[in-house]
């Protein structure tokens, strides 16, 4: 078996939510919330959080938890978790977005799986789009795959484009057309495993012209021609944006915890 950590990226100085990873859900810090559900992943040899800052930190520390400190000026979460990494002795990293507090257990897991494939550099989910107007959301990463399940190409524009049905059509009000058609379209859900060898060598090269053009940093992985392995998923996750996004969150554990 694989071993293999998860690394939660938790920034202080959030632009649109400064302070978001202590930010209370349902009384305890949001980070907590995505600690304590990936310490329930059953492939995960250990979980620690990577952060910038020490109140993050010693809250981490506090509750039992393992923290790593790390440098202040990384531009993205992949930058922060792989120099975290880099002297763990793991063989495959699990980015675990820090503000997903809903984060499933069996996600973590279900990448873990995907990295038995010699092939795969990286591994990643997808779900499949039931809402016709979700195909047409740029907020909403499309990803199309080949017959083995690796990922071909990640975008916020509508991946397959069929021509023949949306005729310049910016959403549709059924999926009854998509179905007919045989085309499924899938919804990328933002949880990464990586190689450690190939995350440390990924932050270690510029940004390519795909990735600053759509904003995703995985095309950064398929630019540089390795291989992102993209395993189906029923789970989905709420994103903590901002703090209107804590209330989505607590209604949901209210429902269903």
């Amino acid at each position: 078996m694989t071993k293999a950590a998860v690394i939660i990226p938790a920034r202080h100085g959030a632009t649109r939510f400064p302070g978001k990873p202590l930010a209370l859900i349902a009384g305890k810090p949001m980070i907590q919330h995505v600690y304590e559900r990936s310490k329930k992943a059953r492939l995960a040899g250990e979980v620690f959080v990577a952060t910038d800052n020490a109140e993050i930190f010693n809250t981490v520390v506090a509750l039992g938890g393992a923290a790593i400190m790390t440098k202040e000026t990384h531009l993205t979460g992949t930058d922060r978790i792989a120099e975290a990494a880099r002297d763990l002795p793991f063989t495959v990293i699990v980015n675990v977005q820090g503000d997903e507090p809903l984060i499933e257990p069996d996600m973590i897991d279900a990448v873990i799986e995907l990295m038995q494939d010699d092939r795969a550099s990286m591994g990643t989910l997808k779900k499949k789009i039931t809402t016709p107007c979700d195909i047409f959301d740029p907020n909403i990463v499309k990803v199309v795959t080949d017959a083995e399940g690796f990922a071909l190409y990640f975008s916020r524009s509508t991946i397959p484009y069929l021509r023949d049905v949306f005729d310049g059509k910016s959403t549709l009000t059924s999926m009854d057309t998509m179905n007919s058609s045989g085309i499924l379209y899938y919804k990328h859900i933002g949880i990464y495993g990586y190689r450690k060898e190939v995350l440390l060598r990924l932050s270690q090269l510029p940004e390519s012209e795909l990735e600053r053009a759509e904003k995703l940093e995985q095309l950064r992985t398929l630019t540089n021609g390795y291989k992102i392995k993209v395993a189906e998923t029923d789970f989905d996750t709420i994103a903590v944006d901002r703090p209107e996004d804590i209330g989505k969150v607590e209604r949901w554990l209210n429902t269903y915890s």
